[in-house]
């Protein structure tokens, strides 16, 4: 599909072409939840020339995924989300070399300190890649956190998620108790330890760079449906 409008406009939490409102691919109505998303989204729209490229409009997507696919069960969306608290990246560490040992430590252990202090959990590390039980309690109650999250917060989290391999990073971007560049540092350290062991080749280095481009309007997403912003 081309670019077949010349003016975009905000109304009433939706975005309007040429005054005519912009649907979902299921004939939903867009409307966002917040005066920022709704004008974030607007720029997408606006940015358009020619083509319509949906990779490059990420937050139209994630909206649009958000009111068609999880809103109407959003329950069992995060249920899909919530078992990453079985195989979290930061319980998964490396026995060898020492260096790669305690930066693991450095940067893990802040947001696992995070997570035991904010849901009364605990968590068990384990070396290597072989699966290591969580306990149940900690399973639960890292479910339940990610069950009491609307579905356009839920719409971030699944990129943010599955990108990290990390629910408690995930988590804790949510309740801003880490910044998203530290977020994301942790979550690619052991592939930038090899990097900086045996280099990057351009492949590997195009891929880093969309899946980085993902996660930042994952991020964006998440802070501009902040419910603090809401006044619907």
């Amino acid at each position: 599909m081309k670019r077949f409008w010349t003016e975009v406009t905000v109304a009433d939490g939706g975005v309007l072409l040429d005054g005519r409102p912009v649907r979902t691919p299921g004939r939903l109505p867009l409307v966002l939840p917040t005066a920022a998303l709704a004008d974030a989204v607007a720029a997408e729209w606006r940015a358009v020339e020619g083509d319509i490229d949906p990779r490059a409009m990420r937050l139209t997507g994630l909206a649009n995924a958000a009111i068609e696919r999880i809103a109407p069960a959003p329950g069992v969306f995060a249920a899909g989300l919530a078992s990453y608290a079985e195989t979290d990246l930061l319980c998964y560490r490396a026995d060898e070399p020492a260096e790669l040992v305690a930066r693991q430590a450095e940067m893990w252990d802040p947001p696992l300190d995070w997570a035991r202090g904010r849901y009364d959990v605990h968590f068990t590390l384990a070396t290597g890649i072989i699966h290591q039980a969580q306990p149940a309690a900690t399973v639960a109650r890292l479910a339940e956190a990610v069950a009491a999250q609307d579905a356009w917060v839920l719409a971030a989290l699944s990129p943010i998620v599955t990108l990290t391999g990390s629910l408690v990073l995930s988590l804790a971007l949510v309740e801003d108790a880490i910044a998203p560049g530290a977020a994301w540092d942790a979550a690619e350290l052991d592939a930038t330890w090899q990097a900086e062991r045996w280099g990057q080749d351009a492949l590997a280095a195009e891929a880093l760079a969309a899946r980085r481009m993902e996660y930042d309007a994952a991020v964006a997403f998440l802070r501009l449906t902040d419910q603090r912003m809401r006044t619907r």
